[in-house]
């Protein structure tokens, strides 16, 4: 291969990446109907350009859901690598529920798609569940969460969050809503039930200790 052919791949491959990060922002904001012109304006590419890449609007919808899930379950190591692996969870969270805005964008045309593509929704989940389960892993063995819930629980539970935050539009609800899947987490120094209060008091009593 030529430095030339090299150098046409490279920035084809730049403009694909392009397509997909302003169709995932369009998609997220105005739905699966968004306009393609602007998405190839957005990501500074002709329209024959990004025809090219995607000759329907199905398939431009595909590569957008693959890439958010691949990127999604490619940040688990990234996170972990610069940051404690408690808050490397809690950070991929807040990721997952911009993820989960930007595949309801796509809500009208996402489940033909899965649908019609065998393995695809599967083999999103097993990716998702994979990162949620490493990122768990390193807070156990950190020792600052539960070693009794499973990924699949974490992910229902983000899942449920960011889909009540994309109803109400509330990013800051998510965040709140996403600190308290963190405490339920948490290993704490009881996880029993707290003790009973006196009567007539809003204090428990006092420890015996």
């Amino acid at each position: 291969m030529t430095t030339g052919q090299r150098r046409l791949r490279a920035d084809a491959q730049v403009n694909h990446e392009r397509v997909l990060e302003a169709a995932a922002r369009a998609f997220a904001q105005e739905g699966a109907d968004t306009s393609l012109k602007a998405i190839a304006k957005n990501a500074g590419v002709g329209i024959g350009t990004l025809y090219r890449r995607f000759p329907t609007r199905e398939d431009l919808i595909e590569a957008t859901y693959r890439r958010e899930t691949e990127r999604l379950a490619e940040s688990a190591g990234e996170l972990l690598g610069r940051l404690p692996p408690e808050d490397a969870l809690r950070q991929w969270m807040e990721g997952f529920v911009g993820y989960v805005m930007t595949k309801n964008g796509m809500s009208e045309a996402l489940p033909g798609i899965l649908a019609a593509r065998e393995g695809l929704r599967t083999h999103s989940r097993d990716l998702l569940c994979a990162a949620v389960d490493r990122l768990l892993r390193a807070a156990v063995a950190a020792g600052t969460v539960r070693d009794d819930v499973p990924a699949a629980d974490v992910m229902m539970a983000a899942g449920g969050v960011a889909l009540i935050a994309s109803h109400e539009s509330q990013r800051d609800l998510a965040s709140r809503l996403l600190d308290l899947v963190m405490a339920g987490l948490r290993l704490t120094a009881s996880l029993g039930p707290p003790p009973p209060r006196r009567p007539g008091t809003g204090s428990p009593p006092p420890s015996s200790s």
